[in-house]
């Protein structure tokens, strides 16, 4: 069974297209690294993750939280090395 032209399709709307990446990640309000990059990942994964436990989306559920575990554990290794 395949759908034709079924699912969600996200537009590109292309208006940062020829901007710099630092000019269309201020335009996101992000800044800063790796570390940031890390714990906003993090963040928006946990929420992932609920949303496919609340449909029990299972399989969804189980790899997003494995995203969420890596991403957490690379916080916490990251603050341990800083602290060193």
């Amino acid at each position: 069974m395949s759908k034709a032209g079924g699912g969600r399709k996200r537009k590109a709307s292309g208006k940062h297209r020829d901007s710099p990446p630092e000019e269309r990640t201020a335009d996101r309000g992000e800044e800063g690294g790796p570390d940031e990059a890390v714990a906003f990942i993090a963040e928006t994964v946990a929420e992932l993750v609920k949303l496919a436990e609340r449909h029990r989306l299972e399989v969804l559920s189980h790899l997003l939280g494995m995203a969420q575990l890596e991403a957490e554990e690379r916080l916490r290794t990251r603050s341990k090395h800083k602290l060193s």
